[in-house]
């Protein structure tokens, strides 16, 4: 699997494009649609998934439902096989899409390198410290490809939970 970061918006989110034999999944499609068409290209767009809901990580998500005639969510390829897993916690929405053969994970604005997301916009800090709980349980190796920032590996930011509440 091919991953691309196309960074959209004011707030630089990571709009990922991942790329299986020429098919494209696009995750979080935050803003600047014809970027991402530009990254896209000619190349066949089979799913959409979304984090979750705010404003910076849909932005271009209307148009992007339209033009490639996709479902929120939906993979149309067997190819991409991946787990979700409810990260309550930033909000109340939050999921993590999670690529247990790639050893990767995609969770928006969950866990950053170094960091965690804000629960002050329609989240929670009991189910943000139930989620980091959760999580912990999940493979060191983990490759996590958050909203925001650089990827990081999970059994790094590991260490710092404990600090954050």
């Amino acid at each position: 699997m091919k991953i691309e970061i196309v960074k959209v918006g004011e707030l630089e989110t990571n709009c990922y494009l991942l790329d299986i034999d020429g098919e494209v999944v696009i995750i979080d499609p935050g803003d600047d649609f014809y970027k991402i068409k530009k990254a896209i290209n000619n190349r066949k767009v089979v799913g959409l998934l979304i984090t979750h809901f705010h404003f910076d990580h849909i932005g271009a998500l209307e148009e992007i439902l339209g033009y490639y005639n996709l479902e929120i969510n939906k993979v149309n390829n067997p190819k991409f096989v991946y787990k979700t897993i409810d990260t309550p916690g930033h909000t109340m929405d939050s999921i993590s899409f999670y690529f247990e053969k790639e050893g990767i994970m995609f969770d928006g604005d969950f866990i950053f390198n170094r960091s965690i997301g804000r629960t002050d916009l329609g989240g929670s800090d009991k189910l943000m410290q139930e989620s980091l709980e959760k999580i912990s349980k999940y493979p060191d190796d983990i490759i996590l490809y958050p909203g925001h920032g650089p990827k990081t590996i999970l059994g790094e930011e590991k260490k710092y939970f404990k600090y954050y509440y």
